[in-house]
């Protein structure tokens, strides 16, 4: 695989930062690393979780984290039942 080229997830976050710093209007960006954690997360957990039918065990395996983590996620985000 050519760096780049087979990526498109990470093509389209690089294309959103872009987007972002071109439209800074002269403002300085900061906190960048805390804006996309909060940006990414929330979707990301949504999406597996939806992608796994709701079953808590197999989004957690999909997202490489233990399934308590993921429980406290989701109640952070509003996400558990």
């Amino acid at each position: 695989m050519i760096a780049g080229t087979d990526l498109p997830l990470r093509n389209h976050a690089e294309r959103a930062l872009s987007d972002y710093f071109a439209n800074l209007n002269g403002h300085r960006p900061a906190r960048l690393y805390d804006l996309v954690l909060r940006e990414v997360e929330e979707p990301l957990f949504r999406t597996v979780l939806d992608y796994a039918a709701g079953n808590q065990s197999q989004a957690a395996i999909i997202l490489g984290i233990n399934r308590g983590t993921l429980r406290k996620k989701l109640r952070e985000f509003g996400l558990s039942d």
